[in-house]
């Protein structure tokens, strides 16, 4: 007799009509009567076309790319706040101020590339050659990102998605350091990037990433600036990479200024978007394989 109640009560809520229960109904009742509804595990492709289920994020092996240029007051305490990673790369524009000396204090493991100052986006394009990682994480040197939010992303990976984006803006989230200049070119910018892939983002121009490292063919990134975050996402939304946006805070950065300045930057990433909207795949692929220049 339980049994048909509870049939009887599945069909119900199937029809969009929930069953009449009594007011007095016990709870350990209402447990029983409630419809079971099975657990169906995410399901992902990699690149190679494979489906295959999530995984613990303790399973994933992880590479930290942290761009750094005369940091050497803030990248000893980001470094401290990555203990628990076993790869982490720093890609120094040549400091002048001790940054290696500090990173080296910190952690006596980091792996060091040096480029000339090329921009944000070439010192990225490199760190993601050497990374050795299941994922690769992306971290500003200036202590602005929370290093205990890359569990998070982690976490969000091993439900299946291929790419996971912080945003200041998305409930949770939040800046302490986006001036109304900044906020109001990021809203439009935002917007312009909605339209072109698609997409239902609520922060774009913001580095706090994560991805697979197996997906970096399929993103053929070329930039060399700022608007390499806005390259990555394009393109990965243009692959049809599973993307998630988590809600991550700003936080001022502890000393120095920012190389960022809007203007500029802000008509890059533009332009970025535009190409990678408007490019020929193959076009994109062909500039992203092109010999590195030294």
């Amino acid at each position: 007799m339980r049994r048909q109640q509870i049939e009887h009560d599945e069909a119900a809520l199937t029809n969009g009509h929930r069953p009449q229960l009594k007011a007095d109904t016990p709870l350990a009742q209402l447990e029983r009567t409630a419809p079971v509804v099975p657990r169906i595990p995410a399901q992902r492709t990699d690149p190679a076309g494979v489906r295959r289920p999530d995984e613990p994020a303790a399973a994933m092996s992880v590479s930290v790319v942290i761009p750094a240029w005369n940091e050497a007051a803030n990248i000893e305490r980001v470094l401290q706040g990555l203990t628990r990673f076993d790869d982490i790369l720093l890609v120094d524009a040549f400091s002048s101020d001790g940054t290696l000396e500090a990173a080296r204090r910190a952690r006596p493991d980091v792996r060091v590339l040096q480029r000339p100052p090329r921009g944000k986006g070439d010192a990225l394009r490199a760190g993601f050659a050497e990374a050795r990682g299941d994922v690769i994480v992306i971290m500003d040197a200036d202590g602005s990102m929370d290093p205990a939010e890359v569990d998070v992303f982690l976490a969000v990976l091993a439900m299946g998605f291929d790419l996971v984006k912080g945003s200041r803006l998305a409930c949770g989230g939040g800046s302490h350091d986006l001036t109304r200049v900044r906020s109001l070119g990021n809203a439009a910018l935002c917007r312009v990037a909605n339209v072109l892939f698609q997409t239902r983002w609520t922060d774009l121009c913001y580095g706090f990433l994560a991805f697979r490292r197996s997906c970096l063919p399929q993103l053929a990134l070329t930039a060399d600036g700022f608007e390499i975050e806005c390259q990555i996402l394009g393109h990965a939304a243009l692959a049809g990479l599973r993307i998630a946006e988590v809600p991550s805070v700003e936080m001022n950065r502890w000393n120095g200024d920012s190389h960022l300045r809007a203007s500029r930057d802000g008509t890059r990433v533009l332009h970025a978007m535009l190409a990678a909207r408007f490019a020929p795949r193959p076009k994109r692929v062909a500039a992203a394989l092109r010999p590195p220049t030294h």
